[in-house]
């Protein structure tokens, strides 16, 4: 074997061409995966949502904070605050009227935040759509990252959206986005 041709310093063939177009991006490495996993299961797990009944889900809505859904053993409080919660759970008719408040409510939440989107009203207006005061679905007025169907939907329907926004949390790349960097596959 030549030993000339070894240089222990210089880069395995092909190295220059894969990060060749990656500079001033974050290149994860098992450390940077490992803190991502702990702080998006940190996250997940602490989910405080904020109570905004408007209609009768708002009974279902509490029904699952109780002893027999218990949000409570997934991580999640109650928050009667915008700047102390991180979901937003609309259940309900929204109106045009509160549609306002709704925009303002999410304004003063913190970075990340989530919504939940309630039954049908809330969806897209359910039975009184065809109302002049009734907004057509929440979406129109903020970002809706979980819909839940139904009229009103049962406590496990809000659970089901719950997990679905905890296993949204755990795949973001918290520390990449947190800081503005480029994330590259590799």
């Amino acid at each position: 074997m030549d030993h000339s041709k070894l240089n222990r310093m210089e880069p395995s063939p092909g190295y220059g061409m894969r990060y060749a177009e990656t500079y001033g991006t974050v290149i994860t490495t098992g450390v940077d995966q490992t803190i991502n996993w702990v702080l998006n299961w940190a996250r997940s797990n602490s989910t405080w949502y904020m109570l905004f009944g408007l209609a009768c889900c708002a009974i279902e809505l509490m029904q699952t904070g109780g002893p027999r859904g218990d949000f409570e053993r997934f991580g999640s409080a109650p928050r009667p605050s915008p700047r102390a919660s991180d979901l937003f759970i609309i259940a309900g008719t929204l109106t045009y009227k509160m549609a306002l408040r709704v925009k303002r409510l999410y304004d003063q939440m913190s970075e990340p935040r989530y919504v939940i989107s309630m039954g049908s009203c809330a969806n897209c207006g359910g039975l009184f759509q065809y109302s002049y005061s009734v907004c057509k679905g929440v979406d129109q007025i903020i970002p809706v990252d979980v819909y839940i169907p139904g009229c009103p939907p049962r406590p496990e329907a809000l659970l089901e959206g719950l997990l679905r926004i905890q296993h949204q949390i755990k795949q973001e790349h918290y520390i990449q986005h947190r800081h503005g960097a480029r994330i590259e596959p590799v």
